[in-house]
């Protein structure tokens, strides 16, 4: 039986995160990761000769800086560029909006719309900004106890933001600022990404907050792609970890976390091997780490049974495509033009996304989808052949259970509604296309093992987030095996690209890390 200090399962960004944070401090570490690479969902695939697509996670900008500077991950090849404008929102009349990064700027088209609005946007934007400085500290660190948070809540102003955040839906939110239907269906597509709900539903203004913490090279709220796909991130952590030791297997499958005397012990391997440690971090989500790689006889019955509660409602697919030439938006002729520098919404009115998101809450996929699509070929030619392109779709809300039929008998033709759906506003992308690949809600879970594909690990409402995640009493990632640890997306700070479960969870193992040596 092999030993080390610590066994992380999960080869993706957060379990890197962790492995050379705990390498750092001189800890040996190995990584076991079922795929034949690292990465986990954030990883690059060729799906043609030359074109590369970031196969399921798709843009960057929640990876914290402080990270990237620690592990001095430039010196492993990491290069990020960032996007401006930051949205560009088309409309069926013809008209459309671009979100920039320079405030002004996006005051200036909003103006088109509104005069009103455009004059508000300044009050928008410095809502937010006192939102981060309210949040910002509390990614890197463990989650504040829910008797605690109130205490930050220093003044009835800050009071107040809170109550905004935690109660409204995003459509409340925004139309404390704005009158025009566009503006608000424009700013309010942050508030439904990767979230089974609508942006009506109470608790989307929350999630809008989430989703707004980009930071890309200091450019706070900004977002863009990582140079030669996602899975360069992932690759440079990974170069990162070996250059401290740590070893890292792909192609291997950890059947059980072993435990013995009330503590885990390491883990035992499909193939029958085991791996003695003095700590084990999972970085899989809660319900396959605690549901299908544990003994139930090794975990409290009441931990057992909030792990089973926890709602994950996969609602999200892609359409990656290799194309010829880029959409030519209807709204929006040049070709190329500022537009395709950044994420497009295809969701014109808050009706529009609410109607999607109806399909789905009765299992259809929606029959008029919520899109993000990016082209990025554009700002990063590396990952298509001269004059040609990439394009990806996110799809919502393609729910994971369906009320009849299987994704697999209707993937490629819920493929042709997604693209046809983006050709009522760019009509030249369906014969552009050279080649692409359907990722369905199915695929997602059985490819990158995410539990009812829910790209999160569990919605990331305000009932699952905070001290609440993964399931109340649990959130340190501590678990209540001694030397067991949870550090993926299903842990505060959740879901997306942003390495701060995997910071928080390695810097909880250290602190435990003489108690756990010397009780081996």
């Amino acid at each position: 039986m092999a030993s080390v200090d610590v066994v992380i399962i999960g080869a993706g960004h957060n379990g890197l995160v962790a492995a050379n944070y705990l390498a750092r401090a001189g800890l040996r570490v190995i990584v076991i990761e079922r795929s034949d690479r690292v990465g986990g969902a954030c990883v690059t695939d060729e799906i043609a000769p030359g074109f590369k697509v970031s196969a399921a996670a798709y843009v960057s900008g929640l990876f914290r800086p402080q990270i990237i500077e620690d592990l001095e991950l430039k010196r492993f090849g990491l290069r990020q560029v960032a996007f401006d404008p930051q949205a560009f929102c088309p409309f069926p009349d013809g008209r459309s909006l671009r979100l920039w990064y320079d405030a002004d700027k996006t005051s200036e088209e909003i103006a088109a719309f509104s005069e009103k609005d455009a004059k508000a946007y300044p009050a928008y934007e410095a809502m937010w900004s006192q939102v981060v400085e309210l949040t910002e500290p509390m990614i890197l660190a463990p989650p504040v106890p829910l008797a605690e948070l109130a205490s930050l809540l220093r003044d009835p102003e800050t009071e107040e933001l809170f109550r905004r955040l935690i109660f409204s839906s995003a459509e409340d939110l925004l139309r404390e600022y704005f009158e025009s239907d566009e503006v608000v269906a424009a700013l309010a597509n942050q508030s439904v990404i990767g979230h089974f709900a609508g942006p009506t539903t109470p608790g989307t203004a929350f999630t809008m907050s989430h989703n707004l913490l980009g930071n890309i090279d200091g450019a706070v709220g900004g977002w863009g792609f990582v140079i030669g796909g996602m899975g360069a991130l992932p690759e440079a952590l990974a170069a990162a970890a070996r250059s401290r030791g740590v070893e890292i297997l792909v192609n291997t499958a950890v059947e059980k976390i072993l435990v013995h005397g009330g503590r885990a012990t390491g883990v035992r391997l499909a193939d029958g091997r085991e791996v003695a440690a003095k700590a084990v971090v999972s970085t899989a989500d809660p319900k396959r780490t605690f549901l299908k790689t544990m003994d139930p006889a090794d975990l409290p019955e009441d931990f057992l049974a909030a792990v089973r509660r926890i709602k994950m409602h996969g609602a999200a697919m892609k359409v990656n495509c290799a194309i010829s030439e880029l959409p030519k938006w209807t709204a929006a002729p040049e070709t190329p033009g500022p537009h395709h520098r950044g994420s497009t919404y295809i969701g014109p009115s808050i009706g529009y996304v609410e109607d999607a998101f109806a399909d789905a809450k009765y299992g259809k996929p929606s029959q008029h989808p919520w899109l993000e699509v990016v082209t990025q070929s554009v700002l990063d030619p590396s990952v298509a052949p001269p004059g040609k392109h990439t394009l990806s779709i996110y799809a919502q809300y393609s729910p994971y259970r369906l009320v009849s039929g299987s994704w697999d008998d209707i993937k490629e033709s819920y493929g042709d509604r997604i693209v046809e759906t983006l050709a009522e506003y760019a009509p030249n992308v369906p014969k552009a296309i050279l080649a692409r690949d359907v990722i369905t809600p199915l695929d997602l879970e059985r490819r990158f093992g995410l539990t009812e594909a829910h790209q999160s690990h569990g919605e990331m409402g305000v009932d699952q987030f905070f001290s609440f995640r993964p399931v109340p009493g649990w959130a340190n990632y501590r678990m209540p095996v001694k030397g067991l640890y949870l550090c993926g997306a299903g842990t505060h700070p959740g879901g997306g690209v942003s390495g701060a479960p995997g910071y928080n969870g390695a810097h909880v193992v250290l602190e435990d890390w003489k108690s756990l040596r010397d009780s081996a």
